[in-house]
């Protein structure tokens, strides 16, 4: 049985796929879906059989068993019979053919777009190559990192395939019914492609269900619709008379309300429904129960900006709880200059991960006259763009951006006036800290401990940062290109490192240091935990776990220490004489002048560091409160899943944001399964259709498709100098630390304070996210290890075993010998 009518009883989950059965049920009931057809799990399994295919999909990776689809023929019986079907619709009908698993669209599971789908296939020939590429979608890394994730074995999942006319649609949309008083529609002109991929903001049409009446409408600025061409779909501007125009009618909006009222009867619960019209008749696309409601989390949908993950997503590289991104925006308001610009957002939650606006810096430099300065100063922070990618400017005069950032700049000169406190606070901000943990551990009453004593110490912490971040900034940002101007990136490298902390060293090599301090016996494992166990790569993520929360923490570290970091030190100490001794030599009337600049520079350096070291016991702090106020109410790590506001409320005795739980928890999980998303976003940006795209990109996404095209070459800053020649090591997290071994080459995406211990075995050190003020090239330099950040494709061209060769004079990489002829 190998293709199966629409509405064919038989139609069911292990048959047809959760797609499938969803459509059949529409089918059977009589409600106006485009005819079409299945074809079946037991095709898909027969395909698998017949050329030998499961050891492969049970041990391969993504690549080789997609491979292994493409390689094969459909078998002659199965083409046949998919033929039959096509043929029966008459008239040789341009279809969609979409994949339909029997893991996807299950209560808990709903996961919109996890396999492939196809558009406007005309013809049985192209039916059938769509059909075997549907097939060879279940096994996208994307697809096998979500059902490893629920425990689904490979073994036990299977897909099959819908194939239905295609609707030349004049309007299509989304329609929500989960409100017990109303329905929401969705609607926007052409396919409903560009909907549900969030290129364009639909209007929003609110239908009361007991009197079946429009009761809000709210009319978007429609700029781009999705069309049917000879080649399949794309996206084209909307004509100008139609973009304000409503899509739909009083009368259209409330029969689809109808007909989602009847859907929603049919399955028993609140339901998402895709629909379209053509010359005012509705269909039904799909239908999906709402488990959860999943929520978006999707600043990029709130215009034409451009987004970068340059320095905050070192900072912050996973995917963020509720909680923590409530945090992180109190955090964003104090440490940065310009939070929000005319109501255009400075930091952005993009599927659960941080992103700047550099359309917001890009046009407060234009209208102060600073263009070229703010590009300058951003440079070694946040990196390059990527060839043909610009920054659109805000929608905003010159006169309304001043306007809008004049009361922004007074707030500057009263952050420097904390400079002067910074000693102070490093000195006092670890009792402090515990004194308050202490407090939040016994309180029964934390919303009168938050306002008065929590919240007003978080602040503190935060401006604090604020202010050491700003002191003298420009030090930071030009002392090491004037450095290289004279002596070369190799010698500036050298000068600018050996920047001696308090206790020997930078506070960002203190978890490393003070680990072979501890085996030398110069401190005590408690003196240690004390200054660094609330240190780690997820630091402000308040529901990660601090490392002193577990008890095996600290020999783990003390076992995985297995080079001494004092002979890479010494090392780098003795260049750094001879490189001064060259650079004295050389310019002898410069040579004081540039020695004050870089102690200067050190000691901006130095008070960063520890200034945002202490700053993270605030974090830590609102875990612990985060953490106490799970048990007061007995929810446990619900509260993660709320913002810090909606806690409080729950403190307080409302119980209605806790409704709000399961749906966020739905949405953070999902975001968690998808791959890291490109460093520089422009546009209106979808993380799941993204992932979905074989042919995704991870260095750059630009929805105005100015990008040129992949680079096949690797180079970044020069992050620390010196040539290397080894084994890659690419490492997804440093939970993978294990993996690398002394004398190969790191390469990551992103590093950060927790990535530490893993540097003093690492020959040379690769990142795609980094600019020369950032961890990896800092770390890099003080180690001597030779380093190239922010290249933005390394692990897109870099396998895990390539033999590369990493210059850190020039910033590139090169891959000598690919990994499966280094094996051979």
């Amino acid at each position: 049985m190998n293709t199966l009518a629409l509405a064919d009883p038989g139609a069911e989950l292990e048959i047809v796929g959760g797609k499938g059965e969803s459509l059949a049920r529409l089918a059977r009931a009589g409600l106006p879906v485009p005819a079409g057809f299945h074809v079946t799990t037991g095709a898909y399994r027969d395909f698998v059989a017949r050329h030998d295919l499961r050891e492969a999909i049970l041990s391969g990776d993504a690549a080789e068993i997609q491979a292994l689809f493409a390689a094969h023929e459909m078998p002659p019986e199965i083409a046949a019979d998919i033929r039959a079907a096509y043929e029966s619709l008459g008239g040789n009908p341009a279809v969609a053919v979409r994949s339909s698993a029997t893991a996807e669209d299950l209560p808990g599971m709903s996961f919109a777009g996890q396999q492939d789908s196809y558009l406007n296939i005309r013809g049985a020939d192209q039916v059938l190559d769509a059909v075997k590429r549907c097939w060879a979608s279940l096994w996208t890394e994307r697809a096998i990192a979500y059902r490893d994730r629920h425990g689904i074995s490979r073994d036990e999942v299977a897909i099959a395939v819908v194939v239905q006319e295609l609707v030349s649609a004049d309007a299509a949309g989304v329609m929500f019914t989960e409100d017990r008083d109303r329905l929401t529609i969705n609607a926007a002109w052409g396919l409903g492609e560009a909907v549900v991929g969030g290129l364009v903001t639909p209007d929003t049409v609110t239908i009361d269900r007991a009197v079946r009446m429009v009761v809000d409408q709210r009319i978007a600025a429609k700029t781009v619709m999705t069309v049917r061409t000879a080649e399949g779909t794309r996206e084209e501007p909307v004509p100008p008379g139609k973009r304000e125009e409503p899509v739909l009618t009083t009368a259209q909006a409330v029969g689809l309300a109808e007909l989602g009222m009847d859907i929603e009867e049919l399955y028993g619960r609140p339901m998402d429904v895709e629909w379209a019209l053509h010359r005012g008749r509705p269909h039904i696309l799909q239908a999906r129960p709402i488990t959860g409601q999943r929520e978006m989390w999707n600043d990029s949908l709130k215009g034409d900006y451009l987004w970068s993950n340059g320095n905050l997503g070192e900072a912050i590289p996973s995917v963020m709880t509720p909680c923590t991104w409530s945090l992180v925006q109190a955090f964003i308001s104090e440490i940065m200059i310009v939070s929000d610009l005319g109501g255009h957002p400075m930091c952005g939650n993009i599927g659960g991960r941080v992103y700047m606006n550099m359309s917001l810096t890009a046009s407060l430099g234009k209208a102060l006259g600073m263009s070229k300065k703010i590009r300058d100063t951003q440079l070694p922070i946040y990196g390059k763009l990527p060839e043909g990618v610009e920054t659109p400017l805000l929608p905003m005069s010159r006169w309304q951006t001043l306007k809008a950032a004049k009361p922004m700049l007074g707030g500057r000169r009263e952050i420097q006036k904390l400079v002067a406190r910074i000693p102070e606070y490093i000195a006092t901000a670890p009792a402090i800290t515990e004194e308050l943990r202490a407090k939040i551990a016994g309180s029964n009453d934390l919303v009168t401990l938050w306002q008065d004593e929590v919240e007003p110490r978080f602040a503190e912490c935060n401006r604090m940062l604020a202010a050491a971040a700003r002191q003298d900034a420009g030090s930071l940002v030009y002392l090491g290109a004037r450095l290289a101007k004279l002596v070369g990136e190799r010698d500036a490298t050298v000068l600018m490192s050996g920047v001696q902390g308090g206790d020997g060293r930078l506070e960002s090599l203190g978890p490393l240091l003070g680990l072979a301090r501890i085996k030398r016996g110069e401190i005590s494992r408690e003196e240690y935990i004390g200054r660094y166990g609330h240190r780690c790569p997820d630091e402000f993520e308040v529901s990660a776990a601090r490392p002193v929360e577990n008890p095996d923490w600290l020999e783990e570290q003390l076992a995985g220490l297995t080079v001494d970091p004092a002979e890479l030190l010494e090392r780098q100490e003795e260049a750094g004489r001879a490189a001064w001794r060259r650079f004295h030599e050389r310019y002898p009337r410069k040579a004081a002048k540039f020695r004050r600049d870089v102690d200067r520079w050190e000691a901006i350096v130095r008070s960063r560091e520890e200034t945002r070291s202490e700053m993270m016991r605030g974090f830590w702090m609102v875990r612990d409160f985060v953490l106490r106020a799970g048990e007061v109410t007995g929810r446990g790590d619900d509260l993660f899943f709320l913002t810090i506001a909606e806690i409080l409320d729950v403190l307080s005795g409302s119980r209605r944001p806790l409704t709000r739980v399961d749906g966020r928890r739905a949405t953070y999980e999902l975001y968690k399964s998808l791959p890291p998303y490109p460093g520089i976003i422009r546009g209106r940006f979808d993380p799941e259709r993204w992932a979905a795209d074989p042919d995704r990109r991870g260095d750059v996404y630009d929805a105005a498709a100015t990008v040129a095209p992949p680079s096949q070459t690797i180079s970044g800053f020069p992050g620390a100098a010196g040539v290397v020649e080894g084994t890659a090591r690419v490492l997804a997290s440093v939970a993978e630390g294990d993996r690398l071994g002394e004398g190969e080459i790191l390469v990551t995406t992103v590093t950060n304070v927790g990535w530490t211990l893993l540097f003093p075995r690492a020959s040379a050190v690769v990142t795609d996210v980094g600019a020369p003020l950032s961890h990896a090239a800092i770390v890099a330099r003080e180690l001597g290890i030779p380093a190239v950040v922010g290249t933005r494709n390394a692990t897109m061209l870099v396998r895990d075993g390539d033999r590369i060769r990493v210059d850190g004079s020039t910033g590139s990489v090169e891959v000598i010998t690919e990994a499966a002829l280094v094996l051979s």
